[in-house]
């Protein structure tokens, strides 16, 4: 059984509106050892007409004294973690490299939001251009990010902009971009770096994980090892969702164990 839910959004984030507590209270239910928060923080995040000024921009130090308060509350029921979701583009360089050497996370989570200036969960994203040579654009920006950033610990949601494709995942293969993401889940192993197995595209229709089956199998193949599982969730009723599933999935890529990061070090745990 996978115990650790490591990707989880509150009201911290500011796409959620749920509860820090309602959260955890659900995780204690279903007899999850551990949660990690990722809320996000993405510097010089595009401007949208409908979404406020630093929309994604997280109050940190308030976010870190509810959960630290919430840590007390529930010892010795689950383990809570401190993490991050941080926003990595080239515009946000010396921001994030600052932001994440103040702060003691356990966990920081390196996604990239933004291609082109673009989030595709906005509609525009896939207009006028092939869903497949935006999704080559989309891995090209998270290539130029990590060869120039490297204080995370794992890459999240690999393949992000498949949630809001035409027909999703449907028409789309690892094989199309073999070149770019091989060289991408290369420099991740050589790096150090982890690989997020994210459960939350399967709520929006996908038919498989961010990412794909392929991609987790290419990364073991390199070398990679280091597995976190989070399900996105931005409500208490998704946490650790297709969970069972995705264990499956991995072990036959050829993974035995899961990560749990804690103090940015991360512990193996059997599937």
């Amino acid at each position: 059984m996978i115990a650790a839910d490591c990707h989880l959004h509150s009201s911290y984030s500011g796409d959620s509106d749920t509860p820090m507590e309602d959260m955890i209270l659900t995780g204690i239910r279903q007899g999850l050892s551990t949660l990690c928060f990722t809320e996000h923080n993405d510097f010089d995040y595009p401007e949208y007409p409908d979404l406020p000024k630093d929309y994604f921009l997280l109050d940190t130090d308030s976010y870190l004294c509810e959960l630290t308060a919430l840590k007390e509350k529930y010892a010795g029921k689950i383990r809570l973690l401190f993490g991050v979701e941080l926003g990595l583009q080239p515009e946000a360089l010396q921001a994030n490299a600052l932001y994440t050497g103040s702060h003691a996370f356990d966990f920081i989570i390196g996604s990239t939001h933004v291609c082109r200036r673009k989030d595709p969960y906005y509609p525009g994203f896939f207009d006028g251009v092939d869903k497949n040579a935006a999704m080559g654009e989309y891995f090209e920006a998270i290539l130029e990010n990590i060869l120039e950033f490297s204080d995370f610990d794992v890459c999240g949601h690999l393949d992000y902009p498949l949630r809001y494709a035409p027909e999703q995942d449907r028409g789309y293969a690892y094989s199309f971009h073999r070149d770019i993401l091989d060289e991408l889940l290369r420099l991740l192993s050589e790096k150090g770096k982890g690989l997020e197995l994210n459960t939350g595209g399967i709520k929006k229709g996908m038919g498989d994980f961010h990412p794909c089956m392929n991609a987790l199998k290419r990364y073991r193949e390199l070398g990679g090892e280091i597995i976190t599982l989070g399900s996105d969730s931005h409500d208490a009723g998704n946490i650790a969702a297709h969970f069972d599933r995705a264990a499956e999935v991995l072990k036959s890529c050829g993974f035995r164990y899961y990560c749990v990061f804690e103090k940015r070090i991360p512990e193996f745990h059997p599937l």
